[in-house]
């Protein structure tokens, strides 16, 4: 199965959840046992990062089927950050994972292209996220290059930061920007569908903003939604209710801290906790999606 859609929903129904682990690691926040592992150098905490992520994505893979590392906590450790970065993708997706890059980039031509090359055919991701601002020719190349072999998008159309209306919920020929920027992640989407009808071009739509999470659902009929802004954020099963099809599809809810980091760094018992974190998570989302 090549379709990054299709592969995301088997991912999916699978697992019987649509939650995301989202791997953002935070050297305050590790272990005391990894900690003292590596000294506090780029390097160390690189490599300290690695080991947690591996053995938090070998917990959860059993139980989820999609992982999301945050590029920018390991991009800030140089080469050995992103060599780490580089193994934590590579065992996620021997584990079986569906891994998408959040990085959240944009620019055009050659220089977007070169973009889709490193995170599509060096970090070998299934998908990344990608800011639409410079419009659809910053677009373009992301597709050219995830398109040849099997990978997707996910644009940012309502993140779940505070001051996210700033721009995206201005007012444009009678609608919100973030409607604008939705028609056109919909278009997209439509051009190269699944067997079950998404496409390979989703949105990013924060969990923070349940109204318009529910009403950017009926305009993105054929587009994944990735949903961040749950658990830490604020964001509730409640709240993210609106984002799935009538067939419980088309949805991927992240949560970060709230399962990587259900502990204090001294517990001993850190793995147990984030198992139950991940389970106890899986069952909220399940009170709120429909039956399928």
């Amino acid at each position: 199965m090549d379709h990054f859609a299709d592969r995301l929903a088997l991912a999916v129904t699978q697992r019987k959840t649509p939650l995301c682990v989202g791997l953002d690691p935070r050297w305050d926040r590790l272990p005391e046992s990894i900690r003292g592992r590596y000294g506090e150098t780029r390097s160390g905490r690189a490599r300290a990062y690695e080991e947690f992520c591996f053995r938090a994505l070998d917990i959860v893979a059993p139980l989820v089927g999609v992982a999301k590392p945050q590029s920018a906590f390991f991009e800030a450790l140089g080469a050995d950050g992103m060599a780490a970065l580089f193994h934590v993708v590579e065992h996620a997706r021997r584990l079986g994972l569906i891994v998408i890059v959040d990085a959240k980039r944009n620019d055009i031509a050659s220089t977007a292209e070169a973009y889709a090359e490193a995170v599509f055919d060096w970090l070998q991701a299934d998908a990344v996220t990608v800011n639409p601002y410079l419009g659809r020719d910053s677009i373009e190349p992301f597709l050219a290059v995830a398109r040849r072999s099997g990978r997707g998008l996910f644009v940012l159309v309502r993140t779940s930061n505070p001051g996210a209306g700033q721009f995206q919920d201005l007012s444009c020929e009678g609608e919100p920007v973030h409607v604008r920027v939705a028609q056109a992640v919909e278009a997209w989407s439509a051009e190269c569908r699944g067997q079950w009808g998404l496409g390979d071009v989703g949105a990013v739509i924060g969990a923070t903003s349940p109204k318009e999470l529910a009403r950017l659902r009926q305009i993105l009929p054929s587009a994944w939604i990735l949903v961040p802004g749950f658990g830490a954020q604020g964001g509730t099963a409640a709240d993210v209710a609106g984002a799935f099809r009538p067939d419980g599809l088309g949805a991927v809810v992240n949560s970060s801290r709230a399962i990587l980091f259900p502990f204090e760094p001294e517990a001993s018992d850190w793995e147990d906790r984030v198992e139950q974190a991940a389970r106890q998570t899986i069952e909220a989302l399940r009170s709120c999606m429909p039956s399928r």
